[in-house]
């Protein structure tokens, strides 16, 4: 199983993938895991593209994230499923602004070492514009088009909540076969 989960900062996509990663015993690359470097310094897209790409050398995994410079196109197109997590902006702040509240000076498995937790102004500018660029927006839509026949969209909680449950009932059934 592979499977490919994106969307907005602040939607979900970091508790997803932990879930589904725990519910099939899939490894999980959380991407912002090897898109920073201690201290939030960003590392070489490079360097972050090799290694998502080793990642994707496995029979299995689930990666989350966006990150159009690690391998996007052969993470599409590998994926068995896609997850697009397209949650309106202010669920999505308010959302981090929790995660932040939880997580307030110390980092979380989803983040790179030595990355606190953080809610700036940047990143509030980021969850309600920057992130949401006509172009990215753009990309998201054509990737949902091309991959329609193995791409879940999720707008909000109910919808993550009954996808969780199904999932979860789809496993019990293949592991009683």
């Amino acid at each position: 199983m592979k499977i490919a989960i994106f969307g907005h900062s602040g939607s979900g996509k970091s508790t997803l993938g932990a879930f589904l990663g725990e519910l099939y015993g899939a490894p999980v690359l959380h991407l912002d895991v090897i898109a920073f470097e201690e201290g939030w310094k960003r590392r070489e897209m490079a360097e972050s593209r090799a290694l998502a790409q080793q990642f994707m050398e496995q029979d299995s995994w689930i990666i989350e994230g966006n990150y159009r410079g690690m391998a996007w196109e052969t993470r599409v197109e590998e994926a068995d499923q896609l997850i697009y997590m397209n949650f309106p902006r202010l669920t999505c702040l308010k959302r981090a602004w929790k995660r932040y509240r939880t997580y307030r000076g110390r980092t979380r498995e989803s983040i790179a070492p030595g990355c606190p937790e953080k809610l700036d102004g940047e990143f509030v500018f980021w969850i309600l514009w920057q992130g949401r660029t006509p172009r990215r927006l753009a990309r998201f839509r054509k990737t949902v088009k091309q991959y329609q026949d193995k791409t879940v969209v999720l707008k909000n909680q109910r919808q993550l909540d009954a996808f969780m449950e199904q999932a979860k009932k789809e496993r019990m059934q293949q592991e009683r076969m």
